[in-house]
């Protein structure tokens, strides 16, 4: 049994992930998106999607990217009207 390094729960389930050079410890997904997500320069949410990247920060969308002064980003390509199947 492992314990989870974010809640402190022993759990027979517990997984390991290992990532730059360090081993990290959860008993769930919630955990280690706690510990290990970035968070959004902005609005501080964790990034567990897409997210963008914008000298050299983190954001979750062009919305706070956009709040923090980085004008040249969208979160979607102009709208042609037309659907491919």
């Amino acid at each position: 049994m492992s314990k989870c390094e974010c809640c402190g729960n022993t759990y027979d389930k517990a997984f390991e992930i290992h990532i730059g050079g360090t081993k990290h410890t959860f008993d769930s997904f919630q955990c280690a998106i706690q510990v290990l997500a970035p968070r959004c320069v902005h609005c501080k949410v964790p990034i567990i999607g897409q997210g963008m990247e914008a000298r050299g920060q983190y954001f979750c969308g062009a919305h706070c990217a956009r709040s923090a002064g980085i004008t040249d980003v969208t979160d979607r390509a102009s709208d042609t009207g037309e659907a491919r199947p």
